[in-house]
């Protein structure tokens, strides 16, 4: 039996993360897991309890509630893949808004948020075998990942197959917002005072600005391939 490894991906917003995330566990039989996901699902509860807004954030209030909010993956067989539930409640299509997208790298800049779901993170991958992918995986969740990918796109790249996909769920999006936040979530990402995203030093850097799918995929299971075969 091959040794199973962690594979830690990081990365800018939009860059296709999960997506080459999830094939790459189906193929290898690993757990995935979104971590993004998981901070998209604490802003659509801040959202619902009416704590952030183009009004302003309630960080303090938000706090108080941190142990009433529970995370989890459920396997859905028909879609292939684990959906997120918030408190029971899937919750898979309302955290991919653009609403969504708007709010969440404050959230995530709370450093009392990041603690409570890097420890939840920590538990998810203490088997090995898993693939997980986020902006601070191989640099705080798991510094001692087998395999560290950096994912990077230009912005405008990025912000195309963004406004693609929200089209595709029939969202209305100009191109010129979902560009701006990119950007702002780009700035906000990589400015954050606790674990702002870096690429790791031991992290392979990733552009897939002309990579279609199936390349990205193809590409980074043979580079799992390797490391596998390596410390077996």
């Amino acid at each position: 039996m091959s040794e199973r490894i962690t594979i830690a991906i990081d990365g800018f917003s939009s860059t296709g993360k999960s997506t080459v995330a999830k094939q790459l566990a189906k193929a290898l039989e690993y757990i995935y897991v979104d971590s993004g996901a998981m901070y998209r699902a604490v802003t659509l509860f801040a959202m619902q309890k009416g704590l952030i807004s183009n009004d302003g954030f309630d960080k303090e209030n938000l706090l108080t509630y941190l142990n009433d909010i529970t995370i989890s993956f459920e396997y859905n067989p028909v879609k292939g893949f684990a959906e997120v539930y918030l408190n029971g409640i899937n919750v898979e299509a309302d955290i991919r808004t653009l609403e969504v997208s708007n709010f969440v790298s404050l959230i995530a800049e709370v450093s009392e948020v990041r603690k409570k779901l890097v420890e939840q993170q920590q538990q998810f991958g203490k088997n090995k075998g898993v693939v997980m992918d986020g902006r601070d995986i191989g640099t705080v969740v798991f510094p001692d990942a087998e395999l560290k990918i950096f994912m990077t796109a230009s912005a405008e790249t990025r912000a195309q197959r963004r406004y693609e996909e929200l089209k595709a769920k029939g969202e209305i999006a100009s191109f010129s917002s979902v560009l701006e936040n990119i950007q702002e979530r780009d700035f906000i990402d990589t400015n954050r005072d606790d674990s702002p995203l870096v690429q790791a030093d031991d992290a392979i850097l990733f552009d897939n600005s002309s990579l279609s799918i199936k390349q990205q995929f193809e590409a980074l299971l043979h580079l799992a391939s390797e490391v596998i075969s390596r410390t077996s």
